[in-house]
C-alpha cells in the first residue's frame, strides 16, 4: 500500500497545573520532534476564551515553529476567517513565507464569527469497512451559550460583519496570485503577500460550503473526524463531487483528522486518555475548554447520563491503544475516507507521554509502509 502522510494538529492544550508559557513551550518542543519522527505537516489551530487552550493565533504559532524547525510543513488548522479579511490573512501569512519561503500551509476555516449550518436530524451507523459513523451532534445550543456571544462580540469590530466565505477564499487567492481588482478596477498587491508559495487548504466538517468552496477552486481539503465524526464521509464525498481540476491539482485530495492517544499498553494509553471526555464535556456545555486534566483529576468527575451523550460521539471515535491497535483504526478511517493524508491530535496531562504517543504512531506507520 502507498504511503499515505501523516501531519500533527496542535490546538496547544494547556494541562492542569501548567501555565500557557509551558504549553506554548511544550508545543515548539513537539514540532521539532515531529520533524525528527518523520510528520509531513505540523498544523495549529485556532481557539478564543478557552481556559485549557492557549492557541489563539495561529499565524504567531507558526513563525515560532517554524523558526525552531528546517523541512516539515507548518500552518494552520484553521483560521477562522468569519472574524478576518482576506487581506490581513494574505499579509500576515505572507509574511512568515519571506523568511520560510514554501513551507506554510494556509488552512481556512468558514467560522469564528458566521452563524453555523443547521444540522441535519442525528442518524449513526457504520461505514462499509466497519468504521464508526456516530449520530451528528447539534452545536445550536452552543450559539447562545455566554462564553460563545462574548467571543463573538471581543473579536469582531462594532458594527463590523463577515464576509461571504465564497467572496473571500475568492478575494484571498486573488491576493496571493497578484490578480485582484476592486469594483473600480483599483489592483491590489500586498507586499508580502502577492506571490507567497502558500499552499491553500479549506478545512469543513460537512459536505456544505466549505467543502463546495475547495472543490470549485480546485484546492486541497480536510475533513474532521474528531470534532464532527458524523460528517466525515458527507464532507469528503461533497468535496470530491464538487472538485474541479485547477493549476494547484489536477485531483481531488483530502486530509482526515482523527484524535489519538498511543502507548506501550492498551491499559496505559486509556489511563492517558481518561481526561479526554471531561475535557470535551467543558467545549460541549459551551464552558470552554478545560486545562486538561490528570487521570486521577478525570475520574473525580461526577458523570451524569446527559453529560455521558454529550461526549460519547468524541470519546467512541477516539483511536486509544497500542501502535498496532491505533495504526490499524487509522488505516480504517483511511479506507472509509479515502483519504490522501492523516491529521493526528493528541492529548494527555504529562507533555513526555504526548511526545511518546506520536514517536510511537509515528514508528509504527513508517513500519507498515515498507
Amino acid at each position: 500500500m502507498p504511503t499515505t502522510p501523516l501531519a500533527v494538529l496542535d490546538l496547544v492544550p494547556i494541562p492542569s497545573g501548567a501555565t500557557a508559557a509551558e504549553a506554548i513551550g511544550n508545543s515548539i518542543d513537539l514540532a521539532r520532534r515531529a520533524e525528527r519522527f518523520g510528520y509531513a505537516r505540523y498544523w495549529f489551530a485556532e481557539h478564543h476564551l478557552n481556559p485549557g487552550v492557549a492557541g489563539t493565533s495561529p499565524a504567531i504559532m507558526i513563525a515560532l515553529a517554524a523558526a525552531a524547525t528546517s523541512t516539515i510543513r507548518v500552518g494552520s488548522g484553521a483560521v477562522l476567517m468569519g472574524h478576518r479579511t482576506a487581506l490581513s490573512t494574505v499579509e500576515e501569512f505572507g509574511l512568515i513565507d519571506a523568511l520560510h519561503p514554501g513551507r506554510l500551509d494556509l488552512g481556512l476555516g468558514r467560522s469564528g464569527g458566521r452563524p453555523t449550518e443547521p444540522a441535519p436530524a442525528p442518524v449513526g451507523g457504520r461505514a462499509p469497512n466497519g468504521l464508526l459513523i456516530p449520530p451528528r451532534f447539534s452545536a445550536a445550543h452552543l450559539l447562545a451559550a455566554p462564553r460563545f456571544v462574548l467571543q463573538r462580540t471581543l473579536l469582531q469590530l462594532p458594527g463590523a460583519r463577515s464576509q461571504d466565505y465564497v467572496e473571500q477564499v475568492d478575494d484571498l487567492l486573488r491576493l496571493l496570485r497578484g490578480t485582484y481588482r476592486s469594483a473600480d478596477g483599483e489592483p491590489a498587491r500586498p507586499v508580502p503577500g502577492t506571490g507567497a508559495r502558500l499552499q491553500v487548504w479549506i478545512l469543513g466538517s460537512s459536505g456544505g460550503e466549505s467543502a463546495q468552496v475547495a472543490g470549485a477552486h480546485g484546492l486541497r481539503f480536510a475533513a474532521n473526524y474528531h470534532v464532527s465524526p458524523a460528517t466525515v464521509l458527507e464532507a469528503a464525498d461533497g468535496y470530491r463531487a464538487a472538485f474541479r481540476p485547477s493549476a494547484e491539482l489536477d485531483r481531488p485530495y483530502v486530509s482526515v483528522s482523527a484524535d489519538v492517544v498511543v502507548a506501550p499498553d492498551t491499559d496505559t494509553a486509556r489511563e492517558l486518555a481518561a481526561g479526554y471526555g471531561p475535557w470535551v464535556r467543558g467545549i460541549r456545555t459551551g464552558e470552554g475548554a478545560m486545562p486538561f486534566p490528570t487521570p486521577e483529576e478525570a475520574r473525580a468527575h461526577e458523570w451524569t447520563d446527559a453529560d455521558r451523550e454529550l461526549v460519547a460521539d468524541r470519546v467512541d471515535t477516539q483511536f486509544v491503544g497500542t501502535p498496532t491497535e491505533v495504526a490499524d483504526r487509522l488505516e480504517q478511517l483511511r479506507e472509509a475516507t479515502g483519504a490522501d493524508e492523516l491529521a493526528v491530535t493528541t492529548i494527555t496531562h504529562r507533555h513526555a507521554d504526548r511526545v511518546r504517543s506520536y514517536e510511537l504512531l509515528a514508528r509504527e506507520w513508517r513500519r507498515r509502509s515498507r
